[in-house]
């Protein structure tokens, strides 16, 4: 990762301090997040539980009622669940998990966070370059043969590339690896995406990690919620490592309501579904006719765009239309030649466009 940048997006307020503008002023596509306000019973909760005892009283240390409503969502045991401060502190427990297994091997560009967690426990780690050009057909087969690493990490659908693995490439990978490690954090949001999932894979394959984030999926970033799914001995293991309270009572409160709603939960999929699909689409054809620049296809509801050129002082330009653009330099492989970009809603994915046109002729 390079010097000095942001491994992630989403970094509002930094940004519009040093453009001189509001938050409120800027649309941030730098971050990957539905563009809908979170659940109304997630809103509920958080209501409920503020004018409740949730602020006064220490949280459950065991999360026990979220861990079943996952666990039920999901047709697992509740002891196979672990709720985090966001997928990144789970990331955390896996390195610690992979430093001792040996050397790990990371699909790259990838997410930074992977080696800031391997970096904590001075684990090794080894590059997969991922080819910088792929079909807009998904799902795809694993592009690695396995290697002599004994942890792998797969981001299903990749990050930032938006390939989607299938699960019947993925799955044969178990076999040759003491630990996989699988970052499932997109993967609720893409259409069809649970047919690729190794969740059902992990109540047989105790080698196996799955993590998830609901940060994404309800657009709730600043409320940190995440979970891991695992043998009941890894769990019990990362248990015992973490700080005493690492979920707060809200977040607790507001997964527990909207993991228990499961016909709304289907309903909500149904909505982020739609919206990828046709939002996606419509946005990657838009992107296709604009000059000295190529959308790259993906799965997800983010995609790279590609420039001829240095892409950093077309990404400042369009700041100051307040428009925030993910900079690509901070994942691995990739150069100042690549942006990411966020789904937004029509009118979002519109004023993007829009920046971008009256910079771009």
């Amino acid at each position: 990762m390079s010097s000095g940048l942001p491994p992630h997006g989403g970094n509002l307020v930094q940004e519009a301090l040093r453009l001189g503008l509001k938050p409120s002023q800027l649309l941030d596509a730098s971050a990957s997040l539905v563009p809908f306000r979170p659940p109304k019973v997630l809103q509920r909760a958080l209501k409920q539980s503020i004018s409740g005892s949730a602020l006064r009283n220490y949280p459950d240390r065991e999360q026990q009622e979220l861990r079943q409503v996952i666990a039920s969502w999901h047709g697992l045991k509740a002891e196979a669940v672990l709720p985090g401060n966001g997928a990144a502190e789970l990331f955390t427990w896996a390195a610690r998990d992979a430093a001792a297994c040996g050397v790990s091997g990371l699909p790259e560009p990838g997410f930074a966070d992977y080696r800031r967690a391997l970096a904590c426990w001075d684990g090794a780690a080894r590059s997969l370059p991922v080819g910088q050009s792929w079909l807009a057909t998904w799902p795809q087969p694993w592009p690695f043969p396995p290697a002599p690493d004994q942890v792998l990490w797969i981001t299903n659908p990749h990050n930032p590339t938006g390939q989607l693995w299938s699960r019947a490439s993925l799955e044969p990978l178990l076999q040759h690896y003491a630990l996989v490690i699988c970052d499932e954090a997109f993967l609720p949001l893409v259409p069809a995406g649970e047919a690729q999932s190794l969740l059902p894979l992990v109540e047989t394959h105790p080698n196996l990690v799955v993590i998830r984030s609901l940060t994404k999926l309800l657009a709730i970033a600043g409320l940190r919620l995440g979970y891991a799914v695992a043998s009941l001995e890894r769990i019990k293991r990362w248990q015992q490592w973490r700080d005493p309270w690492p979920v707060n009572g809200l977040a607790l409160a507001a997964g527990r309501a909207v993991m228990a709603d499961q016909a709304g939960m289907v309903r909500w999929l149904q909505r982020v579904h739609s919206w990828v699909a046709q939002e996606g689409a419509w946005f990657h054809y838009q992107l296709s006719h604009l000059p000295g620049v190529l959308p790259m296809p993906s799965s997800a509801n983010y995609l790279l765009l590609r420039g001829v050129d240095s892409l950093l002082d077309l990404r400042e330009r369009v700041a100051q239309r307040g428009v925030l653009l993910r900079d690509c330099r901070s994942f691995t492989g990739l150069g100042e030649d690549w942006l990411r970009i966020a789904l937004q809603d029509r009118r979002g994915n519109r004023r993007i466009l829009r920046a971008l046109k009256q910079e771009l002729h």
